[in-house]
């Protein structure tokens, strides 16, 4: 019987509720806060970390080696979760903003308690990866699938970094509110697309967090809905080339963010390093559908044909060869 991991599927459920209690307050409290409906940022938080939860108490389900470690470092996740979001709503009861925020000492301790908890979120994820990475599921595609998704949902995770340091103006500021950003090129708080509040005007660091987080959903589920193709090296090769192709996403996302420049509005550059990557993963893909059995299955079909038989006459025929030799 297959357990999953109880803290994280009540951290999940724990996240679904508040979920709901953000969706109300963006129906019900009209404050904004750097333009944005005040009640946005628990929204997502939440929301992503339900799934987050759920993905996780899945794949330590799947594992054999150390189930003690494997507990430990699943709750470390689930506890570091609640903790992230306590602080994000307390913020938003207040009325004040939750990341980067030094503007008094309760602010600056709140974000320090926040970072802190992240980065011990991150180690405990990092960890876990590795703990799952090395088992070997029943299905190849479905092990590279996981191996794959978890590699680049931690680069992912670890891009938060980029957001971190302190941006020119705010080195420059002695008295700033404010220490690191997640927009690049404009300042924070500038005009977003419709909840999830990315930046229209400029880069913004929060696209390849969120593209790379979430590999660790899309790229097992791409392998899940290739369970029709009957052959396993062409739905191996398939994975494969979504990992290929979505890592190539990720840096395509952070790149076009590092350059100060919004995603709905790419230049010449940006365009045509997507319809490179988008060509390239096209190809891969067909050429993996069109290709009928590599090598290895015809070897393995080889082996499992029935062996020839041998007649009387025959073995007659070869007994003299092998009482010479």
């Amino acid at each position: 019987m297959i357990r999953w991991h109880r803290p994280l599927l009540l951290m999940s459920a724990t996240m679904a509720v508040l979920a709901i209690i953000s969706l109300g307050g963006l129906l019900l409290d009209q404050r904004t806060l750097e333009g944005m409906p005040i009640w946005a940022k628990p929204m997502k938080f939440t929301v992503s970390l339900a799934i987050y939860g759920l993905t996780w108490a899945w794949l330590l389900s799947l594992r054999r080696r150390a189930p003690r470690w494997g507990w430990w470092l699943g709750t470390v996740l689930a506890v570091a979760s609640v903790v992230e979001v306590v602080v994000i709503i307390s913020q938003v009861v207040r009325g004040r903003r939750s990341h980067f925020n030094v503007s008094t000492a309760l602010d600056a301790s709140l974000y320090s308690i926040m970072a802190t908890t992240i980065v011990v979120l991150m180690v405990a994820n990092l960890a876990a990866a590795v703990l799952v990475l090395l088992e070997r599921q029943a299905d190849p595609a479905a092990t590279w699938a996981i191996r794959i998704g978890l590699v680049i949902s931690a680069a992912g995770m670890a891009l938060a970094y980029l957001m971190t340091p302190p941006t020119a103006a705010q080195l420059a500021d002695v008295a700033t509110t404010a220490i690191g950003a997640h927009s690049v090129g404009v300042p924070d708080g500038g005009p977003g697309l419709p909840l999830l509040g990315w930046s229209t005007t400029g880069g913004d660091l929060r696209i390849p967090h969120f593209v790379g987080m979430h590999a660790l959903q899309v790229i097992p589920l791409l392998a899940l809905a290739s369970q029709w193709i009957r052959s396993q090296a062409v739905r191996l090769r398939l994975v494969f080339t979504a990992g290929a192709g979505y890592a190539g996403l990720v840096a395509l996302v952070t790149w076009q963010a590092l350059r100060g420049q919004p995603l709905l509005r790419p230049d010449a550059l940006t365009l045509g390093a997507t319809a490179l990557l988008a060509a390239g993963v096209a190809t891969a893909a067909l050429l993996s559908l069109l290709s009928r059995r590599s090598p290895a299955t015809r070897a393995t079909a080889a082996d499992t044909e029935p062996a020839a038989t041998v007649t009387p006459v025959a073995a007659a025929q070869a007994e003299p060869a092998t009482l010479e030799a």
